[in-house]
């Protein structure tokens, strides 16, 4: 009988624990797909504990919607609500405190080692010994009140260059500001001329001879960057024949670069020469001083964020067709303005920041809620809509119109330049002067800021800041402030932030600001052997900081070119650019009026 094989069924048994760990992953499974598939709490009321990573991007409501949800006089709820639109456009927050970064926000450490020095040389003669008889100058300047004032600046430098007589400068009337002030108006002549008269004659009005004032004066136009050789061979054998010459259009027609006794006289016109009147000064004092009894330190921004501004840079701001027609239809009143790329003008730095992005470099470099902010401007495109992120980031928010009552204002309201001197005023005596773009009035404020201690003067770093603000909602807030503090080293006002002779003279005086190194290396010598200088000095990352000021002039938005680093030629064919030609004429010189203060 075959032996028959027993077939053993084998049976795994699994241990108890091993079912419990396997129940256990599954339910664990199940609740990292639950948790996957559930949308996050709202960010409108995040949790104590939510760190700011977690918080995710919204879509923005208009501020104009935000406004219109709540009822009248809701100010405080409105400024909430605002800045939560603002601080929760990111996965960052925006804190109320601007923290404590490592350099003093009001003053730079390096200041008290610079100063104002444009006294002349015992080499520049007297004004006696070089006029000449029978040589009259007469200038007519051009554009707003700060180009207007560069062309007074330049006009007494080139009546010494031609050994003439100036007769005080005729003010632009008829341009696109429309403003009727003469000289007198605006500025005190009897201060003007008294100053400068170890420099230049200067006389109110052409004299008589044999009762009747000298014949009308012969109208002529030097090229831009005419330097003293420009001048001497076009000019000057035109007044030794006419002997009285009227430069029209006379805006940057000078050199900026000129011997050091000549840049020095222009800093003596521009900052102690040109005073306003007792008018002006007055109701300007009264301005700053209303701010002072709000805040020991302010804020004074020039935001140039208007319309016109905006169709001409040709910069788009996520408006929508609205935004693009609108713009669009004041950009066509130029026909001879090619079509921009937008993208391609934000990534050059050549659009002005929006007052969000302004309040957002603000609070990365330190500023806080609490600062007060003056803002000179005009009418903001999009109006309190466009303001309403500023204002929720900076709410102690003032203007000339809200520091002063409307029948203190009145007799300034109807004539541009003098509301334009009123602010001028209290962005030259703000502790911290921020522009927004870098037409005439930010350039002489700038140069003037630095003749006189070196105050804080922070211009946008537009190019770097650009890449950054549109990866910031990839950004945790640490992370998005340390950037913008890196990107803004050699944009805050601080001594040698470029070197000299770079960009406008005006801007960057450099010939008119002397070094108390004594001092200096006395109050470094004892750091460790290490330097204000080289503690201050830029990283690897920086090197090209000084080029990148340079670059970041943007002279061509104005029609304004810069001379580069290179001193005069002997000729003139480099120096020298015409603008004669009637192609280009008017609509040119309407577009730099508005756009260049």
């Amino acid at each position: 009988m075959a032996f028959q094989r027993r077939r053993h069924r084998v049976v795994l048994s699994i241990p108890k624990k091993s079912t419990i760990f396997i129940v256990a992953f599954l339910l664990l499974l199940l609740l990292a797909l639950i948790s996957l598939f559930t949308p996050h709490p709202d960010v409108d009321s995040p949790s104590l504990a939510e760190p700011f990573h977690r918080i995710r991007h919204l879509p923005r409501r208009s501020f104009r919607g935000i406004e219109r949800e709540h009822p009248p006089g809701d100010k405080n709820n409105v400024s909430s609500e605002v800045l939560r639109e603002v601080t929760h456009s990111a996965i960052f927050l925006v804190p109320n405190e601007g923290g404590k970064p490592k350099y003093d926000l009001w003053n730079s450490k390096l200041s008290m080692y610079y100063y104002g020095c444009s006294n002349a040389s015992n080499k520049f003669a007297g004004a006696q010994v070089i006029t000449l008889p029978n040589r009259y100058l007469m200038i007519a300047t051009s554009g707003g009140l700060n180009q207007q004032r560069t062309g007074i600046t330049d006009a007494v430098v080139a009546a010494r260059i031609l050994n003439a007589t100036l007769v005080v400068p005729k003010l632009d009337q008829r341009s696109f500001w429309k403003d009727s002030s003469d000289f007198t108006e605006i500025f005190d002549v009897d201060w003007f001329i008294s100053y400068l008269s170890r420099d230049v004659k200067i006389i109110k009005q052409l004299p008589r001879k044999g009762g009747k004032v000298l014949r009308g004066p012969y109208m002529m136009r030097v090229p831009r960057k005419c330097n003293p050789k420009c001048y001497l061979t076009r000019v000057l054998p035109v007044i030794l024949k006419k002997r009285v010459v009227q430069l029209t259009k006379f805006d940057y027609r000078l050199s900026n670069r000129l011997e050091t006794d000549l840049q020095k006289l222009r800093c003596r016109v521009n900052y102690h020469a040109l005073r306003f009147t007792d008018t002006i000064k007055n109701m300007g004092e009264m301005l700053v001083h209303r701010m002072r009894e709000k805040s020991k330190h302010f804020i004074a921004l020039h935001l140039r964020f208007e319309p016109d501004m905006l169709a001409f840079s040709g910069c788009y701001y996520g408006g929508g067709d609205k935004e693009r027609r609108e713009l669009g239809a004041i950009r066509r009143r130029w026909k001879t303005l090619h079509k921009n790329n937008p993208d391609k003008e934000r990534r050059h730095g050549k659009c002005p920041l929006t007052p969000e992005e302004v309040g957002l470099m603000l609070r990365a470099l330190g500023f806080g809620r609490e600062v007060h902010l003056y803002v000179a401007s005009g009418e903001v495109y999009g109006g309190e809509s466009t303001l309403a992120p500023l204002k929720a980031l900076f709410p102690n928010f003032h203007s000339k119109e809200t520091l002063a009552k409307k029948d203190e204002l009145a007799p300034f309201v109807p004539f541009s330049s003098r509301m334009a001197a009123l602010d001028f005023i209290v962005c030259d005596r703000s502790d911290a002067f921020v522009t927004n773009n870098n037409g005439n009035m930010a350039k002489i404020l700038a140069g003037r800021r630095r003749y006189f201690e070196h105050k804080r003067t922070i211009r946008p770093n537009a190019k770097k800041l650009y890449s950054l603000f549109l990866e910031r909602s990839n950004l945790t807030w640490d992370a998005f402030a340390t950037k913008v503090r890196k990107y803004q080293r050699g944009f805050l006002g601080e001594p040698n932030e470029a070197r000299p002779g770079r960009g406008e003279f005006h801007e960057n005086p450099s010939a008119c600001i002397c070094e108390n190194t004594e001092a200096k290396l006395i109050a470094t010598a004892g750091s460790n052997h290490t330097t204000t200088r080289e503690r201050d000095a830029p990283d690897k990352d920086d090197m090209e900081l000084d080029d990148e000021w340079e670059a970041d002039q943007d002279p061509d938005t104005l029609g304004l070119d810069d001379e580069g680093s290179t001193l005069p030629s002997q000729g003139m064919s480099n120096e020298a650019e015409s603008d004669d030609d009637p192609a280009v004429g008017s609509e040119e010189q309407e577009l730099e009026e508005i756009f260049s203060d």
